[in-house]
C-alpha cells in the first residue's frame, strides 16, 4: 500500500492539488481511507476495498456531507483506533475521486 499511497501523493501534488498523509498505515497490507476535499462538493470519505466484482474499488464510507473538520477527524480517528494498519490520506483537488481511482485501483 505504501507504493500506491506515494504514487497518489505525487500525482495530486504534481497536478497542483494538495495531498497529505493523516495517518501512516502498514506499508504492505494496510487499507486506504481517503478524505476527499473539493471546493464544489462537501467533504466525503471513500476507501479502497474489494468491489462486487472482486476487483479493487472505491467504496463510499463514513458520514455523508461532513459539516466540519472536527466531525471528519473524529470519524477517521475512530477507524484508525480499530485498525492501526489503516492509511488515512486527505486529498484536496478537483476530481479527487478520479485521481484516486486512476492511481490506486489499477487494472
Amino acid at each position: 500500500m505504501g507504493i500506491l499511497v506515494s504514487a497518489l501523493l505525487k500525482r495530486v501534488n504534481d497536478a497542483g492539488g494538495m495531498a497529505m498523509v493523516r495517518a501512516k498505515g502498514d506499508a504492505d497490507s494496510g487499507g486506504i481511507l481517503l478524505i476527499l476535499q473539493d471546493r464544489n462538493t462537501p467533504t466525503r470519505f471513500v476507501e479502497r476495498a474489494l468491489g462486487p466484482t472482486g476487483k479493487p474499488a472505491l467504496i463510499a464510507s463514513g458520514p455523508v456531507d461532513v459539516a466540519n473538520s472536527a466531525e471528519c477527524d473524529d470519524y477517521w480517528r475512530r477507524r484508525r483506533a480499530r485498525d492501526p494498519d489503516l492509511w488515512v490520506i486527505e486529498l484536496d483537488i478537483a476530481s479527487a475521486e478520479r485521481f484516486a481511482a486512476e492511481t490506486i485501483l489499477g487494472d
